[in-house]
């Protein structure tokens, strides 16, 4: 079954927006948090189809909140993709480690995100 519902995870209100318009405008309902305890908490609570998140927050980052889904029996099938400025391949290798299906580099396009939802 293809995706449906998508978790946006950004610290930044302008990232945020943007990944959720982008989103909303392919015709997915979207869900958002502003750090990666709430994203744990609505992953939870939503049980979203896919989740994009931010690498670097305030509090739980996204490799720890990453972790969080990936260990947890109601969330762990839920597939984490990193929209991130780190793009080295140490942060790809750790984001894997992590739990995270791939890695979407800031700055990116509209085509990157709805290909990597649609692949889901």
């Amino acid at each position: 079954m293809p995706a449906s519902k998508v978790l946006v995870v950004d610290d930044s209100p302008v990232d945020l927006e943007h990944l959720k318009f982008i989103v909303e405008e392919a015709g997915y309902q979207v869900v958002t948090a502003c750090d990666g305890k709430e994203a744990f908490s609505k992953a939870k609570q939503f049980r979203p189809d896919v989740i994009l998140m931010d690498v670097v927050m305030e509090g739980i980052d996204g490799y720890e909140a990453c972790r969080n889904i990936a260990s947890d029996n109601t969330t762990n099938d839920i597939p984490v993709y990193f929209v991130t400025s780190k793009n080295q391949r140490a942060d790809r290798v750790w984001a894997e480690l992590q739990g995270g299906k791939g890695m979407i580099s800031k700055p990116f396009t509209a085509d990157q995100i709805i290909k990597t939802i649609a692949a889901v």
